[in-house]
Formats: structure tokens, sequence, C-alpha cells
């Protein structure tokens, strides 16, 4: 069983940062992609960036600039550094692996941005 498990999240003014962090354990297989998704309520879950194991990231096209997603292999950990936060970025933020097994999803993490 693949445990994920975000931390970090919380309010923040408009213009602020905020860094989230996701741990993952528990898997017999190496993990491979990692990312962050966000979702709104009533809304699908969206990408907000990911990274491979070999540290090749992917953003959408909302948070460019602004997040960099980053890895600590050893730790199985991934990172996510959010800067000029907009009230938009409010959401729930989820973690997510890949393994060989299949993908796996953290319980969540809620960021609130005020204006």
């Amino acid at each position: 069983q693949v445990h994920v498990v975000e931390s970090g999240g919380g309010l923040v003014q408009a213009g602020g940062s905020l860094r989230l962090s996701c741990a993952a354990s528990g898997s017999r297989f190496s993990i491979n992609t990692m990312g962050w998704y966000r979702q709104l309520p009533g809304k699908q879950r969206e990408l907000v960036a990911t990274i491979t194991s070999g540290g090749s990231t992917n953003y959408a096209d909302s948070v460019k600039g602004r997040f960099t997603i980053s890895r600590d292999n050893a730790k199985n950990t991934v990172y996510l550094q959010m800067s000029s936060l907009k009230p938009d970025d409010t959401a729930v933020y989820y973690c997510n692996a890949l393994t060989a097994r299949g993908y796996y999803w953290g319980q969540g993490t809620q960021v609130t941005v005020s204006s």
C-alpha cells in the first residue's frame, strides 16, 4: 500500500508565498512521476505541475513563473514552492505519485489566498 501525504497548505494574502510538501511511502516499486493537482468545488481536478524522477518538469500555463516544483528522490518527497499567489489559486491541492502499479493520491491540502 502506497501512502501519499501532503502538508503545508493554509491561508495567505495575495502576493504571498506558500510551500507544499508531499511524501510517498510504502511503494515496492520506484516512484516515477510525482505531481501536484488542484481542484475547486464542483470542478475537475487540474494539473498544476509534475516532475519526473530525472528532474524534467511540466507546469500549467497559469502557474508558470510563479510556482516551482522540486523533488528529493532519496526521500520520495516532492515540493511545490508557490509565490505571487492570487485568489484564483485558492483550491484543494492534491499530490500524485506514479509507480509501475499505478497512480496514488494524497488526501489533499487546502490553500486559500485572500484578496
